[in-house]
């Protein structure tokens, strides 16, 4: 990923725990010609008075930050300047639990400083706040200043401006203009007390009470409420992330869908985690949106179901085994094949060598054998030692479950954590010389990451081959509301090397037979529009069957409340013309609150 271009910003970036506690002393109100805090913010992300020591700062207290490593306040000037780019907010940093109170009318001295959540290599923008002060308490249980209003009339549909080629695409010095872009319109109110009013949530309660709405009800919506991503220019503006400073056990349990009646309103901070976030004082009621999990229908007798499922870290110590059974056997209906990611060894994250994955596999085939399932049969190939990433010790690897009442598996031998299988023509018919078999696990496309697992499969007697993959994570890009816009995605440079990789094997196997059935599939961690999935799907040689749906019904994954595409099927020609398939991506995780997984399974069933 590459620093930060500018190296103002980056001399200016301080990180939250040097700065020191806040004193609290009551003296008189501020000078007439002290600086005032839309002074102070400016007109750019960047503050004119960054590095330098400001006094009498006048405002309100309208939040009070009491937990985590950023404790402090935010204060509003209720006496608003005639420029909308200027925000009337800004958090004063403290370090410990601060001494005044929502309400209080104070003056503040300290520091300017622009901090980054995350550090400077996240790429995340910075936020203006005052840092060691003094904070002098004027008077208290004054009005707070009146919330402004963040609603679909107020948010631009334009997400961000370009930036600034000579500073590698930054945007942090170019002048707001929040009438035209969103991420200029929520710059503007950093700090400021604001509201939304009955928002839909299109991003479910995470395990950090979090959960993001959108003020734009008709944004790229789709039936169960959410929010499609669809391409790169379509960043849905409408979408906000919401905390709560209350207690967590009053912040609701929403699902996509439902909606938070009446006012939310509070300070609007930026997180690293969501960017732009309304730190709540007030939360609207939760009004449930009946959103049920999805089943899909039974496989004909002729029809082969093949599916993918992220079981998201799966090992023996996990409580979801009897989740996810009930989920394989009722919501996806005992698929055929079921190609798994996230399969850990034996003892998960215990890094003590260990990589063998019988005892998950088998906790995972006897739970869905107890709920009524068939009892599946499975293959894998055991990964070398912390060698294909995730976490360290867990050994996550790719695995194949299938149902040997319908479907049979071809055991050829050879295949290891390190042989590369090959593709041979027998009797004019194309065969693995490994089944099952690692595309290329040399290759430098895999290091540090999954390798591909592929086999042979028998239905009714016609050859299939299934590859499963886990492609790598998209945690290294420069998130949506980077400073940098363009944001860079670093991550896809290693998902398009291994997208060749697959693709060329692909090939390999329709070189020597091509009317053959392969399916690749898995977590591709990238989108349908991507150049990850063109890369797969050159040459003809695959087509990802996600794009059968409508575009409002892509989507398999919920990411700062961007519903969209990382899990595929990809198929062969044969499948895509003549095998009449048809493809559900089946709503069971993403979208709850209380979700085994953060995948939604993706299942196939067609002809051969």
């Amino acid at each position: 990923m590459p620093s930060r271009s500018s190296a103002r910003l980056a001399a200016l970036t301080v990180a939250a725990v040097c700065s020191a506690a806040s004193t609290i002393a009551l003296t008189s109100p501020a000078h007439a010609d002290a600086v005032r805090i839309h002074d102070i913010q400016g007109s750019t992300r960047i503050s004119p008075y960054a590095g330098k020591t400001v006094t009498d700062v006048a405002g309100i207290v309208t939040g009070v930050r009491t937990y985590g490593s950023s404790r402090g306040f935010w204060i509003q000037d209720p006496s608003a300047d005639a420029n909308p780019a200027t925000s009337e907010g800004v958090f004063v940093f403290t370090g410990s639990t601060p001494k005044v109170a929502v309400g209080d009318s104070v003056t503040v001295s300290g520091t300017v400083s622009e901090f980054v959540p995350g550090g400077t290599s996240s790429g995340n923008q910075s936020i203006t706040q005052i840092t060691r002060p003094t904070a002098t308490v004027v008077s208290s249980g004054n009005a707070v200043p009146a919330a402004t209003k963040v609603d679909a009339k107020s948010v631009p549909a334009a997400y961000a401006p370009a930036g600034d080629t000579a500073a590698n695409g930054s945007v942090g010095d170019l002048p707001l203009k929040p009438s035209s872009y969103a991420l200029d319109h929520y710059e503007s109110l950093e700090g400021m007390n604001v509201q939304v009013a009955d928002a839909r949530v299109v991003g479910a309660t995470d395990p950090f009470t979090e959960l993001w709405v959108t003020v734009k009800p008709w944004e790229n919506r789709n039936r169960r409420g959410g929010t499609v991503y669809g391409s790169y220019s379509s960043q849905n503006t409408g979408r906000l992330q919401i905390q709560s400073l209350g207690k967590v056990a009053d912040f609701p349990a929403a699902n996509v869908g439902d909606t938070l009646t009446g006012a939310t309103s509070g300070p609007l901070d930026y997180s690293q985690f969501g960017g732009y976030t309304l730190v709540a004082n007030e939360i609207g009621a939760l009004k449930s949106g009946g959103l049920e999990r999805e089943t899909t229908r039974k496989q004909s007798r002729s029809e082969l179901a093949v599916a993918t499922y992220n079981v998201e870290n799966l090992d023996p110590s996990d409580s979801s085994f009897e989740e996810h059974a009930a989920a394989i056997v009722n919501n996806l209906q005992s698929p055929d094949i079921l190609s798994l990611e996230e399969i850990q060894d034996n003892n998960g994250t215990a890094n003590d060598g260990t990589v063998a994955a019988d005892q998950t596999v088998q906790k995972l085939i006897d739970a869905i054998a107890a709920a009524g399932g068939p009892t599946y049969d499975w293959r894998s190939i055991d990964p070398v030692n912390n060698e294909d990433g995730g976490q360290p010790g867990g050994n996550i690897r790719n695995v194949f479950l299938f149902n040997p009442e319908r479907v049979s598996f071809t055991d050829r031998a050879g295949g290891d954590a390190t042989t590369s299988v090959g593709v041979t023509k027998v009797h004019g018919k194309a065969q693995l010389t490994a089944s099952p078999g690692r595309i290329d696990p040399a290759d430098t496309a895999w290091e540090d990451s999954r390798k591909p697992l592929v086999g042979e499969f028998v239905f009714r007697g016609k050859t299939v081959f299934v590859i499963g993959n886990h492609f790598a994570s998209k945690g290294g890009d420069q998130p949506l509301h980077s400073q940098y816009q363009p944001p860079v995605r670093s991550s896809e440079t290693q998902r398009h090397a291994q997208a060749t990789a697959v693709n060329s094997f692909v090939k390999e196997i329709l070189a020597k037979q091509r009317n053959a059935d392969v399916i690749t599939l898995g977590d591709i961690n990238d989108f349908e529009f991507s150049d990850t999935t063109k890369i797969l799907e050159s040459d003809g040689a695959l087509w990802s069957a996600v794009k059968s749906l409508p575009k409002s019904e892509r989507y398999t994954y919920d990411y700062q409340g961007n519903s969209q595409v990382l899990d595929q099927i990809l198929i062969s020609p044969s499948i895509r013309y003549g095998c009449d398939f048809t493809y559900d991506s089946v709503h069971i995780n993403a979208e709850f609150n209380d979700q085994i997984s953060d995948h939604d399974p993706q299942v196939l069933r067609f002809r051969p």
